[in-house]
């Protein structure tokens, strides 16, 4: 991809400026252009895996994904289309709606037809992309097409209106549709209805501090900036209604005030959720929030936020040879790639452009760049609404995320674990191992480990979040067993506490911390510790780079032993994975299990290298005395905090649960002199923050 030179006087964190953006655009749509079929109606890109729709239905997607894009660049410059991309666009929308198809895949003369638009199906995701572009451009493209187009057109679209949607983020697609038919003068009534309906639905998820479950109890993820804030925000600016911007637009702020955390140094949003291949759609809320006014963020942060998440993917390998967005999070990645999901399915990162309707005298393209939030200084933030700690440390730029609230889990019944929810931490350097218990603490047997099925909150504060699950064993729930979980975080420190009630003694546990992917890691194991390091790994270091991750795990209480486990499947980050585990076993039917860990990337202020390891540096690691590669990747490690276990008098639990448990307090002193001190007992969590003195 040839973009512009960097600006390094504007933007001194990304060297991106209004011009690589626009760049970027260029080269993206230029790259789908080859695999346009008749009538540019249709756009299938090549992939030997196609949607669970079918290729005509993915066909359907490339067009409007890509058309979306396409309005954001031509509205960007006030309707300037030099590459005629609004011409292709207007013939595919005649020759797409002429005689919208039943059929799933291509057949022979039949090469251009749009899918109907069904209930629940993938044809109404795309409609909203079709509407939001044409309304974007409506001087350019709608007010010039032929009657007849625009009268097929517009029944196309308002087949929207009379389906019945997913119960999800789906219900904004039918308001986007019907934001542009109100606006049009087509079905009227009915698009206003939609449009109620879209706002209803998501008023009854919303679960306050600017974050919203999608459909399910406790779905948290990046639905809420590139779905919930950004469509009903869009269609709120582009009516000018200004009592949906007041409303939804509180939201947004509230929602961007907490998201900005969650950006690493190096760009990388946060890896957690599905859709992940949307990569930096994770923009659009950013954007959003500039664009209306309703954020708390400055031009200069807004833009170096978003040019370090477009930058960290297309410096990556997100764009093959040929210039197609692949599917997967740096380069193809097929885990990642959801079973709805087609060729054509990343440009809904499309919406990470959003930032080209401000126009390039606006200061969010000229005031200079400010630091991100996780670059400024260390920071935790509790996210009461999904139940989550944000943990970023300056030094390096990580930001890890403890889940205590968010779990994917249908209403009516419990689901296998999904990792990119369930695990208890995600960060924006790592992903979940497929095959080790990476950030999960569990009942093992017979080499299988309990997963968390439902998790229900119990609270966040000041450095802390917790919560509660009954753990699941082969589909099926532990009889009377519940685990309590508080993750205690100060600095890079994590402290992990976990109440096991009910098990029986001799209960085999597991703990797994950080998974470093790469193409080598090294480690140690001194006892009940696991120290590990990336020599040549993926996740902090830029491409070409020297330096990686490290993480260290060291179990305080309940744990016999420690090991770093290794598989060769990998994960988004890089070809291989290892995990440090740390196993221990119930002594009775309470028992309390904690452990001290810690993920570092190379400190930023050092440079790719890092300092030499000292005399106490090589007592700790074994491994770098012999080994002059890892010297340059591996720094100290700062003592953890001092932790002191008391129990409390035992409690009878009833019912179900029917058991004798042990409460426990635990203190916490951290290098700084601050204090934590939590009590537990199974199911409830009690946490007093001291700061220092």
């Amino acid at each position: 991809m040839q973009l512009p030179p960097e600006d390094r006087a504007l933007s001194p964190y990304t060297g991106w400026t209004r011009s690589h953006w626009e760049s970027a655009a260029d080269a993206l749509l230029t790259a789908v252009q080859p695999y346009a079929g008749p009538g540019h109606a249709l756009i299938n890109l090549p992939n030997a895996r196609p949607s669970w729709s079918g290729n005509r239905s993915d066909g359907l997607e490339g067009y409007a994904r890509t058309f979306l894009l396409a309005a954001l660049r031509v509205a960007g410059a006030g309707g300037a289309d030099p590459g005629n991309l609004l011409e292709r666009y207007a013939a595919g929308l005649d020759a797409g709606t002429r005689a919208p198809s039943e059929e799933r895949d291509l057949a022979d003369g039949d090469l251009s037809s749009w899918c109907r638009i069904t209930d629940r199906g993938q044809a109404m995701v795309e409609s909203a992309s079709i509407a939001a572009a044409l309304r974007l451009t409506r001087p350019w493209l709608w007010d010039r097409l032929d009657d007849g187009v625009r009268e097929r057109a517009g029944a196309w679209l308002a087949q929207a209106l009379h389906r019945a949607p997913n119960d999800n983020n789906w219900w904004l697609f039918p308001l986007t549709v019907g934001g542009f038919l109100a606006e049009a003068g087509i079905e009227t009534t009915a698009a206003r209805a939609a449009v109620e309906r879209g706002l209803a639905k998501i008023d009854q998820w919303y679960r306050g501090d600017g974050w919203y479950t999608d459909g399910r109890p406790h779905a948290f993820d990046h639905y809420n900036g590139w779905a919930m804030h950004f469509y009903p925000m869009l269609h709120a600016h582009l009516a000018g209604d200004t009592a949906l911007l007041a409303r939804y637009g509180d939201r947004l702020a509230a929602h961007l005030d907490g998201y900005a955390l969650t950006f690493g140094a190096d760009g990388a949003p946060m890896h957690q959720g599905r859709s992940l291949i949307y990569r930096f759609a994770a923009a659009a809320p950013l954007w959003t929030g500039a664009l209306t006014g309703r954020t708390p963020l400055s031009p200069g942060t807004t833009r170096r936020l978003a040019s370090g998440a477009l930058r960290y993917f297309l410096d990556r390998g997100a764009t093959d040879p040929e210039g197609l967005l692949t599917l997967g999070w740096h380069g193809p990645y097929p885990p990642l790639v959801q079973t709805y999901s087609g060729p054509a399915s990343p440009y809904w990162s499309a919406s990470g452009f959003l930032g080209l309707l401000l126009p390039p005298e606006h200061p969010v393209w000229t005031d200079r760049e400010e630091p991100a939030p996780a670059e400024r200084t260390d920071a935790l933030r509790e996210l009461a609404g999904p139940g989550w700690l944000v943990q970023a440390t300056a030094a390096d730029g990580v930001v890890r995320l403890h889940n205590h609230g968010s779990d994917d889990q249908p209403a009516d019944e419990v689901a296998p674990d999904n990792p990119l929810y369930a695990r208890l931490a995600h960060s924006t350097a790592t992903g979940p191992a497929r095959e080790l218990p990476d950030n999960h603490f569990g009942l093992e047997d017979g080499g299988e480990y309990s997963e968390r099925g439902r998790i229900t909150p119990l609270g966040t504060g000041p450095g802390w979040a917790a919560s509660t699950h009954r753990p699941r064993l082969r589909g099926q729930e532990v009889p009377g067993v519940r685990v309590t979980s508080l993750t205690l975080a100060h600095g890079a420190d994590e402290l992990r506490i976990h109440l096991l009630s009910g098990a029986t003694p001799g209960t085999r546990i597991v703990h797994g911390g950080w998974a470093l992917a790469g193409r080598r890691v090294e480690g140690t194991v001194l006892g009940t510790a696991v120290s590990a390091w990336t020599v040549e790994g993926a996740g902090m270091e830029s491409p070409g780079a020297e330096g990686g991750l490290r993480t260290e795990a060291r179990g305080l209480r309940g744990f016999t032993s420690a090991d770093l486990e290794h598989s060769a499947r990998g994960n988004a980050f890089g070809p291989a994975v290892s995990v440090p585990v740390l196993r221990g076993s119930a002594e009775a039917q309470s028992a309390l299990f904690a452990c001290a860990l810690r993920l570092m990337g190379p400190s930023r202020a050092l440079g790719t290298g890092g300092p030499e390891v000292g005399a106490e540096e090589r007592a700790t690691h074994p491994v770098a005395a012999t080994d002059p590669g890892v010297s340059r990747v591996v720094e100290a490690l700062a003592p953890f905090p001092d932790v002191e276990f008391e129990p409390s008098a035992p409690e009878a639990r009833q019912g179900q649960d029917s058991s004798v448990t042990q409460g426990w307090t635990v203190s916490v002193r951290w290098p700084d002199g601050s204090r934590h001190r939590a009590r537990l007992s199974s199911g409830a969590v009690d946490v007093e923050a001291v700061p220092a003195d």
